[in-house]
């Protein structure tokens, strides 16, 4: 069953802006926190934000601070990634994740803490 789906991504110019969605589809899918990570081909996956299902408590990569802003929409049981002035170096697969229970903000930057993952969306910036 996909339990989280991504949206949002496209071929873009640098400086641009996209809004990505991570929907969770079942009304019965809850998480503790959902976390937004990327990936480029050759190489590793990395984080980029996350945000408690309260709300609460965000945290993102430092290359992306001030960039992109991740919230979340309870009542759609969904999560944004605004991400603005892209850059080339933001091309990847962007792939949303979900905890299934509580983790500390130290691991919810870590990909092998969560437990449910999107099929990802490219973001494409060309320069």
């Amino acid at each position: 069953q996909v339990q989280l789906v991504e949206s949002g991504g496209g071929l873009v110019q640098a400086g641009d802006s996209l809004r990505l969605s991570c929907a969770a589809p079942e009304r019965t899918f809850s998480s503790y926190a959902r976390g937004w990570f990327r990936q480029a081909p050759g190489k590793e996956r990395e984080f980029v934000a996350a945000i408690t299902w309260s709300g609460r408590n965000t945290y993102y990569a430092d290359s992306v601070k001030g960039r992109f802003t991740i919230s979340r929409d309870n009542a759609k049981n969904t999560v944004i990634l605004q991400v603005n002035n892209l850059k080339p170096e933001d091309t990847a697969v962007y792939y949303c994740a979900a905890t299934s229970g509580y983790a500390p903000g130290w691991k919810l930057q870590r990909s092998d803490n969560y437990d449910y993952w999107g099929q990802g969306t490219q973001v494409t910036v060309a320069s």
